[in-house]
């Protein structure tokens, strides 16, 4: 599932059509595309895991799920895999394997943008507020609710609470408050070199416990379990990530 960094990427790769009319719209989303054609790019926004284009008429909204993807001016995927093309007078986007739907542009405005992690209206105060109020969640379901963490994903997690020592199976109660500040630091933190490294191909490159079979700080095995009510893949240290 692409993280919020890999949208804020694409956010920046498509910038180049705001502005421009869109010629012909296809694709097998289940929603009538032809009222697209002829309307103007407005703009395009993220949330989290979600992208958002904006025309003078209409705002759609694209959830990229756990395999969607995306493609400028190459259509790379196979045709029933194509959700929608937009068409361009100076080039295409293509979006795979997505859920696509049209929202109000009231909508909008329900979104609660302090809770993404990449907006420069990230509020950690209000991240704080949420997780405290929650003093049973396990910290591995919490790094992922996108309520409080909008963006970050499975990666980001499993980094994170490697990079602060801390058990994926920990509970917010009980976390130092030392320690919780720092889950709460490092998860805007993280996504952000996250989003450089990805930028530069190197991101794989700098995972110290994702798809890792030895801790870089032990030299020990790195374990891989499901855990928490989300049951996402979990890699861990089971030596230096103290369970609180």
């Amino acid at each position: 599932m692409p993280e919020g960094p890999s949208l804020v990427i694409l956010k920046e790769a498509v910038y180049s059509f705001k502005g421009a009319k869109i010629l012909s719209a296809s694709g097998n989303a289940k929603f009538d595309k032809s009222v697209l054609i002829n309307k103007k790019i407005i703009d395009f926004k993220t949330w989290g895991k979600q992208f958002f284009i904006q025309t003078n008429n209409h705002i759609i909204r694209i959830h990229f799920l756990l395999f969607g993807s995306y493609s400028i001016d190459e259509h790379i995927k196979p045709d029933r895999s194509l959700r929608l093309h937009l068409h361009f007078a100076k080039g295409d986007i293509y979006f795979y394997t997505c859920a696509i739907r049209f929202i109000d542009k009231n909508m909008l405005d329900e979104y609660d943008w302090e809770a993404d992690v990449m907006s420069d209206k990230w509020n950690a105060k209000a991240a704080k507020k949420k997780l405290l109020f929650q003093p049973e969640m396990l910290v591995c379901d919490a790094m992922l609710n996108q309520e409080i963490f909008s963006g970050v994903g499975n990666i980001i997690k499993n980094e994170v609470l490697h990079r602060i020592k801390v058990h994926p199976l920990s509970t917010i109660g009980n976390l130092p408050s030392t320690k919780l500040n720092r889950l709460i630091k490092e998860a805007r933190a993280y996504s952000f070199d996250f989003l450089e490294w990805k930028i530069k191909f190197e991101l794989k490159n700098n995972w110290r416990a994702h798809t890792r079979k030895i801790c870089s700080r032990c030299n020990l095995p790195i374990l891989k379990e499901y855990l928490g009510k989300t049951n996402r893949r979990t890699f861990f240290c089971d030596n230096c990530q103290v369970k609180y």
